[in-house]
């Protein structure tokens, strides 16, 4: 990853309303190659749509202030390519996140999680009520729910309720994956705290799992794995062939029918 940038945009409602206060996190990785870890030519195809949770969460803030009026929206989008060169990130490297956690990376394929870490930990530092992300992140996911489903992981009920209940108004469909604790131990490292993937099977979990160490305690979060539905093969009834738009409805509906989520820290 050789070219790196992040934006971070905030909207607030006028002085005196009552505040709530929402993060959205999008991926935008603009070209992935794989890095080091380079993918096949045939896996190469199609990639510039890596940013497809960096344009949703974009999409999203472009209406903000018409279907959340009383809403403080804070968006994150860690912005890079993954490409060989010079001073790309190698297998074996160590990283430390904004918040101190060391990652090693076995993969650099796994590029979008570690940006996402950052993202994320950043977000957190504003203690929002609720926080969501969105990223084409696993072919596992795409492999357990195909490619017009989108996985739904998250560390709290009522949050992930209302993220789904969304998605269903806005006509979008996702489907609630577990973050089983002890899947926890497969992402453990001898040499940092964690690494940024774990073995063959269940990867959309582990991703998952690894972008849940990133999140304050008490911040509830949702982890939206749209790697099936961000890119059409075929045009249908809601989605043009190529890039679909995928979560900015359900974002939409979701800024629109916010409630803060019991427990949540507030501002």
């Amino acid at each position: 990853q050789v070219h790196r940038g992040a934006g971070h945009t905030n909207v607030q409602p006028g002085l005196g309303k009552h505040l709530h206060r929402l993060a959205l996190v999008g991926k935008g990785v603009t070209f992935d190659s794989g890095g080091l870890s380079i993918k096949p030519a045939d896996s190469m195809v199609g990639m510039q749509g890596d940013m497809g949770g960096a344009a949703a969460v974009l999409g999203a803030m472009s209406v903000v202030r018409t279907f959340a009026p009383d809403l403080e929206v804070r968006a994150y989008v860690p912005a890079t390519d993954n490409m060989l060169g010079g001073d790309a990130t190698r297998p074996g490297d160590v990283l430390t996140i904004r918040n101190g956690t060391t990652v090693e990376v076995l993969n650099t394929d796994a590029e979008g999680r570690l940006i996402l870490a950052d993202a994320l930990s950043l977000a957190g530092e504003a203690e929002p009520d609720a926080v969501v992300d969105l990223a084409t992140l696993t072919g596992a996911c795409m492999v357990a729910l195909g490619s017009k489903i989108a996985g739904l992981m998250a560390n709290d009920d009522g949050w992930a309720g209302q993220v789904r209940d969304a998605a269903e108004r806005a006509g979008e469909r996702v489907w609630r994956l577990p973050l089983p604790d002890d899947y926890r131990a497969l992402l453990d490292s001898p040499v940092a705290d964690l690494k940024n993937v774990g073995p063959r099977w269940g990867g959309a979990l582990t991703a998952g799992l690894f972008l849940r160490e990133f999140v304050p305690d008490g911040v509830p979060w949702a982890h939206l794995d749209i790697a099936g539905p961000a890119w059409a093969d075929d045009a249908d009834d809601l989605t043009r062939k190529g890039a679909t738009g995928f979560g900015v409805r359900t974002l939409v509906a979701l800024l629109e029918g916010f409630e803060a989520p019991a427990g949540a820290l507030g501002p």
